[in-house]
């Protein structure tokens, strides 16, 4: 019974030692992407503050701002929730986390009598949805760990085509913003139509107020311009959120699988710990038996045999018995 037991524990602590060594893998790559990724997002801080200047300045030397993404419906009927998650799990509670946020928007939209439909970037965000049956109007997926700006643009199109054709009146992006790789939120934020105030307020290049300086001037003009680079806008913001949710992704799968590793450690030691004691129990029981034996063996007398006179003598001990 204990050897068959010890049998069981070794399988389990080997089994365990490859576990911990697939989780230590993964912990090490994901610390690595971790880098990789924050620089990305670093790389593109310059493009979006870039294309908001120029965004504001085309507003402030005139520009029309009759285009249907910065033009708000006066009703919100229909909301479009682009919810990014991970292809993957193994990432501790990262995609529970922007699924229950954007669950809880759909559910709050619901109750409150409009319609809703969703944007699922991820496989985790598609299988979530899908399962519980919620409407989901396009699901993007294979490129959540490391996106390029080719899929920011694929999303961000069709966002704007949902938009303006007026199949939704709203679109809100719902992901986890990177801070530092020990701190990430999940946030919600609108993508369209754009807020007035992200195109307003800009300096324009101007000159000085006295005239000292000369304008810009623009061709196309400025309506144009701005017609063209509000997509653009558009595109990029989806490209940094998911730039976000990648680098948020790794720093979640590291710490889950460091987590998991130092589990699978201390699993071992009690297993080990476990799996001496039966294996002492087992030798114990062993020498047990070997000294009770030896003692049943050492501890024995030569019995008292007597002969019996047939002639009805008295019994005679076989020591004064003689060979007649």
């Amino acid at each position: 019974m204990a050897g068959g037991q010890e049998r069981i524990l070794r399988g389990r602590i080997k089994s365990m030692q490859a576990t911990k060594k697939i989780t230590r893998a993964m912990e090490l790559i994901a610390g690595s992407r971790i880098v990789k990724a924050q620089q990305r997002v670093t790389a593109a801080v310059p493009y979006s503050e870039q294309i908001t200047e120029v965004v504001r300045d085309l507003a402030a030397v005139g520009a029309s701002t009759d285009s249907p993404l910065l033009a708000g419906r006066a009703e919100i009927r229909t909301t479009c929730y682009v919810v990014i998650t991970a292809d993957r799990g193994l990432c501790g509670g990262y995609n529970a986390g922007v699924q229950r946020a954007a669950e809880g928007e759909i559910k709050a939209d619901v109750l409150s009598g409009k319609d809703y439909t969703v944007v699922a970037v991820g496989r985790k965000a598609e299988g979530y949805f899908k399962f519980r049956g919620y409407t989901i109007d396009r699901a993007f997926g294979g490129f959540s760990d490391n996106p390029s700006y080719a899929d920011a643009r694929a999303i961000g199109q069709h966002v704007v085509s949902l938009y303006e054709s007026g199949a939704v009146d709203r679109v809100e992006l719902v992901y986890t913003r990177f801070i530092t790789a020990g701190s990430q939120e999940v946030v919600l934020r609108p993508l369209v139509p754009l807020s007035a105030e992200t195109v307003a307020g800009g300096d324009g290049k101007a000159g000085s107020s006295d005239g000292s300086g000369g304008d810009y001037e623009f061709e196309p003009d400025p309506s144009t311009i701005l017609e063209t680079l509000l997509p653009r806008y558009v595109e990029a913001r989806v490209y940094a959120a998911l730039l976000n949710a990648a680098a948020s992704e790794h720093a979640f799968r590291q710490r889950a699988m460091k987590s998991a590793t130092d589990n699978a450690e201390e699993l071992i030691k009690n297993l080990s710990i476990i799996m001496n004691r039966a294996r002492q129990d087992a030798i114990t029981t062993e020498i047990m038996e070997i000294v009770g034996g030896a003692e049943a063996l050492g501890s024995g007398k030569t019995p008292d045999v007597r002969y019996v006179d047939l002639l009805g003598a008295s019994p005679v001990p076989a020591s004064q018995h003689g060979d007649n």
